[in-house]
């Protein structure tokens, strides 16, 4: 993964209903095949767990969404996207032949007023990753288009190259994909060339796992270039069971049109744990090629910490002290 993503951004597609009639989603095989990815990650062992978590850190969208968050803040969380491990670490995973470089995380996600904050900060560091920024009401989309796609409008000029939108739930609950695809159509317009679209599904506000596949899909015709599970901000995000819908949404669109959107599972995800069960999760429903950042992407901001935490333990075979780890 290049410093900033050179991926091509998706074109919308013509709305069609006949994506949305008669999609039946069996729950009981959904908990099942769940449980079996579960199960075959709990047998990992230390050699494909180490390189399991250096991949997952490189999919991590580093985030801060707080109301408190300051230039001091969002520098910080920069300096760590492009350092995420502690050097003693890097150094000793480089020396035991587990890593050939320092890794980055794939990018820094923060609101559109903190975009700024982030290019000034890269550019003081000379190094950079992908500058994401949630718009268009974030996080409940409650907010006329207009002024959500003025907001989209500020990030991209303060520097953001991705989008992490939130389609309007009270159109997916009422069953209008039409006019969810239309909103998120408008949003991919005005990010053109200049900047990946994210759709934020806020899946767990949904009502059920069809209406999870059918807002994923409406998000994919519009030209979304990843969908997202959710904001982290509600009470149910980023599950399994959602993902493994989504994953299968993604796969049908995919076979259906060949264009690849990619996926960002995001709330919720904080352990080492969590994050091999996604990524194990991607690879049985969407195939080793959604293995990269440019097609998948984790949402989160105690996951990194808590990765550098486990492959400290398996590689010194102790837990660390704090002043050994960031926090």
């Amino acid at each position: 993964m290049s410093d900033y993503s050179n991926q091509v951004c998706n074109k919308s597609l013509a709305f069609d209903s006949k994506w949305f009639q008669n999609v039946c989603i069996n729950s009981a095989a959904v908990k099942c095949n769940v449980a079996a990815i579960k199960n075959e990650t709990k047998c990992v062992n230390s050699e494909k767990k180490i390189k399991t978590l250096l991949k997952a850190i490189e999919l991590i969208d580093l985030t801060t969404l707080a109301g408190d968050d300051t230039p001091v803040c969002v520098e910080r969380l920069c300096i760590r996207a492009i350092k995420p491990l502690r050097k003693h670490l890097v150094d000793k995973l480089v020396g035991l032949d587990k890593l050939k470089q320092a890794p980055k995380v794939a990018a820094v996600c923060v609101y559109p007023s903190r975009v700024k904050d982030c290019v000034d900060t890269f550019e003081k560091l000379n190094s950079r990753v992908n500058i994401a920024s949630v718009a268009t009401g974030f996080p409940s989309g409650q907010y006329p288009l207009t002024s959500r796609l003025k907001e989209i409008e500020y990030a991209i000029k303060q520097g953001a190259n991705e989008i992490d939108i939130v389609i309007n739930r009270n159109y997916a609950l009422n069953g209008d994909w039409a006019k969810v695809y239309d909103e998120v159509r408008e949003m991919r317009n005005l990010c053109g060339e200049k900047a990946h679209l994210k759709a934020i599904i806020e899946a767990g506000e949904l009502g059920s796992l069809s209406n999870v596949y059918k807002a994923s899909i409406a998000s994919m015709l519009a030209g979304a270039d990843f969908v997202k599970t959710s904001t982290g901000k509600v009470a149910i995000n980023a599950t399994l069971p959602i993902g493994l819908v989504m994953t299968r949404a993604i796969w049908d669109f995919y076979v259906a049109t060949g264009i690849k959107v990619g996926f960002k599972p995001a709330g919720g995800l904080r352990t080492g744990n969590d994050a091999i069960e996604w990524l194990k999760l991607v690879y049985t429903e969407l195939g080793e090629e959604w293995l990269n950042a440019d097609l998948l992407r984790f949402g989160a901001s105690s996951l990194l910490n808590n990765i550098e935490r486990d492959l400290f333990r398996l590689i010194y075979g102790r837990s660390p002290h704090d002043y050994e780890v960031s926090f």
